[in-house]
């Protein structure tokens, strides 16, 4: 028997592409997602209006990355064994609280430590997306992560976009925070619907412990784990050196923008994000390893665009639409290699991923705002080349020792078939 579909028959009946479950985690997956990059091109806003230097302003991005990866690492193993329905509302109800804080907060010190409570308890997208590969057959599962990673893509740009509009309109940062909350709080009604039961068999339920215990030995063990950990954690802090100085670049003379502007760069990278979708697809059909290479060309030309042409907002926006795309079609990739190790692992294998790439982010986020300030924004672009440089010899170290995940290839973590969930634990 399989739990997750004899427990969400309404899942099984469609291919996973195509089921409104699906579609549902993909939305759920966009507006949560977008809690950890609205408040972006708001960094400058929530500097005047809290009377703050930028520098400190932007510990606020810094520490929604840093909370994220906590989330990562104690709530997403959870869902290998959890009531997936049960956990998915906590987590919501406790991110539209702590989104509320954040839009009251009195000072910068209440809205950083709201901010580390609400992207903790965000980590929603990296439950849903193992639960929609679980459910996909071995030649699809690239379309559906494809799928899901398609509207975390869309959440983190166009969030952006939707904020500084939001703060323009209210006259305040605090505007965009009551809209998230709102957002956040409609999915309580929606996700717990489209969510099976548990997304693996009770009797192989792990003590927490073990959960975490056994994070560490799926890096060691699997070098799918390793290639797309180390990948991941180098593209996300070139990802993230851009996306967290932009406001600053866009805000400074000579340009002198608003937050409306800087939050317009999430539209205008629209087209790269939608292009990404086709990474699942082309995943399933030529292996991760390929569409690792490829993407990796797309952020490495991101950075030659914005780095030449720095006071252009043409060459900006053609930069940010390589680097959504890049960083995008790497990440689906990623995935669609570690899921193929199999269901009952796949939420704790994503939590070691995730990890790794948000770990990066912060460590891309930190490092950005430090260079801006004391260098501005040759250095932080120079600095964004060298991590995208360290993804290049990643791929380069691991592509041979790992197998591909196109069609025709199921091995697995184990002894199961990828289209169930029976075999033995890796835990």
């Amino acid at each position: 028997m399989n739990p997750l579909t004899d427990s969400a028959p309404q899942v099984a009946a469609s291919r996973p592409g195509t089921s409104p479950s699906v579609l549902v985690m993909a939305v759920a997956g966009a507006v949560t997602v977008a809690n950890i990059y609205f408040p972006q091109p708001l960094l400058d806003a929530i500097a005047r209006g809290l009377g703050v230097s930028p520098h400190t302003a932007g510990l606020v991005s810094s520490t929604a990355q840093l909370g994220y990866a906590l989330g990562l690492l104690l709530i997403v193993p959870l869902a290998d064994t959890a009531r997936l329905r049960r956990l998915t509302g906590v987590l919501l109800a406790l991110t539209s609280g702590g989104l509320l804080v954040a839009a009251a907060a009195p000072n910068v010190l209440t809205l950083t430590v709201a901010t580390l409570a609400v992207s903790t308890t965000t980590v929603l997208p990296q439950i849903l997306t193992p639960v929609a590969a679980a459910l996909a057959e071995p030649g699809d599962r690239g379309r559906v992560v494809g799928l899901i990673g398609l509207g975390l893509t869309l959440g983190s740009t166009v969030s952006r976009t939707v904020s500084g509009a939001a703060a323009d309109a209210g006259g305040s940062w605090r505007t965009a925070y009551l809209l998230a909350a709102a957002a956040t709080a409609v999915l309580l009604f929606l996700v717990p619907r489209a969510l099976p039961g548990r997304a693996g068999p009770a009797q192989h339920r792990l003590p927490y412990p073990r959960l975490l215990a056994s994070l560490p030995r799926l890096f060691v063990e699997h070098a799918a784990v390793r290639a797309s950990a180390l990948t991941g954690a180098a593209v996300f802090a070139a990802y993230s050196v851009f996306w967290a100085t932009l406001a600053f670049h866009l805000a400074a003379p000579p340009m002198g923008l608003g937050p409306g502007v800087v939050g317009l760069f999430g539209l205008l990278s629209l087209p790269g994000a939608l292009l990404s979708a086709y990474a699942g697809r082309l995943t399933d059909r030529f292996g991760a390893g390929a569409v690792n290479v490829w993407s990796l060309l797309c952020v490495a030309v991101s950075f030659l665009v914005v780095g030449f042409g720095a006071r252009s907002l043409v060459a900006l926006a053609v930069g940010a639409n390589l680097l959504v795309l890049g960083t995008s079609a790497c990440q689906v990739a990623n995935q669609a290699r570690i899921f193929g190790l199999g269901s009952r692992i796949a939420a704790r294998v994503n939590t070691v991923f995730m990890l790794s790439t948000f770990a990066g982010g912060a460590i891309g986020s930190l490092t950005a705002v430090w260079l801006y300030g004391a260098y501005g924004w040759t250095a932080t672009i120079t600095a964004a080349a060298g991590f995208t440089a360290l993804a290049v010899l990643a791929v380069a170290a691991t592509r041979r020792t790992v197998p591909s995940c196109a069609p025709g290839d199921t091995r697995e973590a184990g002894t199961h078939d990828p289209r169930t969930l029976a075999g033995r634990d890796d835990a």
